[in-house]
């Protein structure tokens, strides 16, 4: 199945954290404060996803307060933290929305998202991802985690369900 048929029926976005919505980088200063960057056009693709009327969740293995606070920042409710069965928790997510897998985008970079990525509808790894990551995933971004791969996988989706174009135009009228 191509690409873009498999975006149809996408309508839910799960991405891991750090490697996808972050460069890998976790910076520790002097007083053992975490720091991660984001990528802003990758908050500004959450936010047309969600106007377009998808649903967008973070499933990462690590605790963060960050990964809250960004979360919050986008209007993120769907978190789930400190979890290494990435898989398990992309079904619970999908049972309590009432979706089914091939309504599921999964983004990912390294070996635990792995499994979350052959379940999901629509399985992406972003352009850095460990090999086996890549050569499971039915699309591969053209740019690193953290550089603007979220927004990228966003938009393939929006052009390919025909709602980019109306959502521009709220920018450019």
């Amino acid at each position: 199945m191509t690409v873009a048929k498999r975006c149809q029926a996408i309508e839910l976005i799960l991405a891991d954290v750090d490697g996808v919505l972050t460069d890998g980088s976790i910076i520790f200063d002097n007083d053992g404060i975490e720091t991660k960057r984001f990528h802003i056009r990758d908050g500004l693709g959450i936010r047309l996803w969600q106007k377009a009327g998808g649903r967008f969740g973070v499933i990462t293995g690590r605790n963060s307060h960050i990964v809250n606070l960004r979360a919050a920042e986008l209007g993120i409710d769907i978190i789930r933290q400190g979890t290494e069965m990435k898989a398990a928790a992309a079904r619970e997510v999908l049972a309590e929305l009432g979706l089914a897998a091939e309504q599921l985008c999964y983004l990912g970079d390294d070996l635990p998202d792995l499994a979350a990525m052959r379940f999901a509808g629509l399985g992406v790894a972003v352009a850095d991802a460990c090999e086996e990551v890549r050569q499971a995933a039915d699309y591969v971004t053209t740019v690193a985690g953290g550089h603007g791969a979220v927004r990228e996988t966003i938009e393939v989706i929006l052009k390919a369900q025909r709602r980019w174009d109306e959502l521009v135009q709220t920018y450019a009228p």
